[in-house]
């Protein structure tokens, strides 16, 4: 009897714990495997905020083919994969400046706030934004296409271990 008991309890305890959703995890986390453990989650905010161009009475901001939540993420995938977290453990808010020209290209890269290491990390995001080579439609004012600046504010969090 006590057998049926243990065996049917075991039964109903893996039935509860198959309920478990896998669209509930969080797949914000990168970890690396090496001596040293790296856990990074990024949070990228939307909407991405845009400068206006000052005396414009018909400004349309500047747009990516396929909408800003596809290009966040792609953004977020590429930065799990092409980051080089060895060498820095940042946290904190982060801005980045995209300049996009007349033509829709990215003209420039800016990261804010400098801290230390923060310049790896910045040249690792203008690597990664640059690879992603999608046409901006540009700014445009009265009908003109004008080159504007989008601002990208993201949140990261990382902790490193040693093994």
């Amino acid at each position: 009897m006590k057998t049926l008991i243990l065996f049917l309890g075991l039964l109903m305890a893996n039935f509860c714990l198959a309920q478990y959703d896998v669209e509930d995890r969080d797949d914000t986390f990168i970890t690396e495997s090496s001596n040293n453990k790296n856990i990074l989650k990024i949070d990228i905010r939307e909407p991405f905020f845009q400068v206006a161009a000052k005396n414009c009475g018909d400004f349309k901001a500047a747009d990516i083919e396929g909408g800003v939540t596809a290009y966040r993420e792609m953004l977020r995938k590429n930065m799990y994969v092409y980051l080089n977290t060895d060498f820095y453990v940042l946290n904190g808010d982060f801005t980045f400046t995209l300049t996009i020209d007349e033509n829709g290209e990215v003209a420039d890269i800016e990261g804010s706030p400098k801290v230390a290491n923060s310049q790896i990390f910045f040249d690792d995001m203008k690597y990664i934004m640059r690879r992603l080579k999608k046409s901006w439609i540009p700014a445009t004012c009265n009908g003109k296409p004008i080159a504007s600046k989008i601002k990208i504010k993201m949140n990261l969090s990382s902790i490193s271990t040693d093994l």
